[in-house]
């Protein structure tokens, strides 16, 4: 099991930010921002859109090292520089250990990644790039496929691990399925820091939950987010919900 985080806190460097009313720094989750503590295992960050969810996590991304449209360290390609300048004035507090791996998988992007691996491995004389990620084509799975493909094969533990927004692609069998292999990174001393809006993915119990919103952000137990709340009261009574959803 883990002892200590590959990533301890991400501080925000706020005597240097240029203005509070700009982009992305107007953002409540970032307006708000001072230090934030990750957990050695799991760390979420939900919240509904347009709190800095995904722009927070990008951040630390890259702050890390990776390419800002996902990949692992070795990534270096971009199809579009729209990445927010946020990285440039936040601090990590990093532990002893480094990572030996590390994987940025973001939803809106993994097309990108999954072109480049196939140009990379047109070229090259060497290995396949492919066979780290079991070996088919990620353009010729479904998106859900080529999504689960990479969290089994090519997620090989002792690593860091971004995730943005993974239930995308993901059925809520696989989304189970996932906390399965979230559970098993990490008894392989992994660390997860994972932006979601699933309560199935969220459910990992060794974890912090932050939920981003107007207020800031506040750490919350399952059962109190909002996500959780408003899932859980529909399927109580999905009639009754509809009912107040549809009437006019």
């Amino acid at each position: 099991m883990i002892d200590s985080p590959f990533v301890r806190s991400v501080i925000l460097n706020r005597e240097d930010v240029p203005a509070f009313s700009k982009y992305p720094f107007h953002l409540p989750s970032i307006k708000t921002l001072n230090q934030l503590t990750f957990h050695p295992k799991v760390t979420y960050l939900i919240g509904e859109n347009g709190m800095g969810k995904s722009t927070l996590l990008e951040a630390i991304a890259v702050s890390l090292g990776f390419n800002p449209e996902g990949g692992s360290f070795n990534f270096n390609f971009s199809t579009f520089d729209t990445h927010s300048e946020l990285t440039n004035y936040i601090k990590l507090i990093k532990g002893i250990d480094k990572p030996r791996d590390g994987f940025f998988l973001r939803a809106e992007s993994f097309y990108n990644v999954a072109s480049n691996i196939e140009e990379l491995d047109h070229g090259g004389g060497g290995p396949k790039i492919i066979n780290s990620f079991g070996g088919q084509s990620l353009h010729e799975q479904s998106h859900g496929e080529a999504f689960f493909s990479t969290f089994i094969h090519r997620f090989g533990g002792n690593g860091i691990y971004i995730l943005d927004e993974p239930e995308a692609a993901l059925s809520p069998l696989r989304q189970m399925s996932m906390v399965t292999r979230i559970h098993d990174l990490v008894n392989q001393h992994s660390q997860l820091i994972i932006a979601t809006h699933s309560p199935i993915i969220m459910s990992y119990p060794h974890s912090f939950i932050y939920e981003l919103s107007e207020d800031g952000i506040q750490e919350k137990k399952l059962e109190e987010t909002n996500h959780f709340q408003i899932m859980k009261r529909f399927l109580n009574d999905p009639k009754r919900m509809l009912h107040h959803l549809l009437e006019s």
